[in-house]
């Protein structure tokens, strides 16, 4: 097989706080994502999407919320390490697409920063990564803004093939 997609979901719920980490970057907001880690619901989502393409199981098999080492950790080195995994295995990421399901803050002035921090955690070109955001159009969780979602899907390609 030298072709692999793999789909990777998150979900955190959202309350008061100052900075909203999304994608490897803050963004000033009035709400954060609750979470054991940094609770970046997009890296978890994109973290997901490689290991399940490379069938090596998910986030919380790899990070386990009950271990006290990942309490606050930092989601881009889970989320490359997890992808040193995915290249240990034998694949490369051809490219990502990625969604973010938040009624607020609108996204439209960060999607280029988060590509490029996605980017660079993956050591991959920006061209690579597509970030899309939608609201929940005020209904849900989502549209509530008692929570925040990220989907992901990877294209990987094995090495040499």
């Amino acid at each position: 097989m030298t072709h692999r997609i793999g789909i990777g979901h998150d979900t955190h719920r959202l309350e008061t706080g100052h900075v909203l980490r999304l994608g490897g970057i803050g963004i000033p907001h009035d709400r954060r994502a609750v979470g054991h880690s940094d609770a970046d619901v997009l890296l978890h989502a994109v973290t997901d999407a490689l290991l399940g393409a490379a069938a090596l199981g998910d986030i919380g098999e790899l990070f386990p919320d009950d271990d006290p080492a990942n309490r606050g950790r930092d989601s881009a080195e889970m989320l490359q390490l997890a992808y040193r995994r995915v290249q240990d295995a034998g694949y490369r990421l051809v490219n990502l697409d990625c969604i973010v399901f938040a009624q607020r803050p609108k996204l439209g002035a960060y999607k280029k920063g988060i590509q490029a921090r996605l980017a660079e955690i993956l050591e991959t070109a920006p061209e690579a990564i597509g970030v899309k955001a939608k609201t929940g159009e005020l209904v849900g969780p989502v549209g509530r803004e008692e929570a925040i979602a990220a989907e992901c899907v990877a294209l990987l390609e094995r090495v040499g093939a």
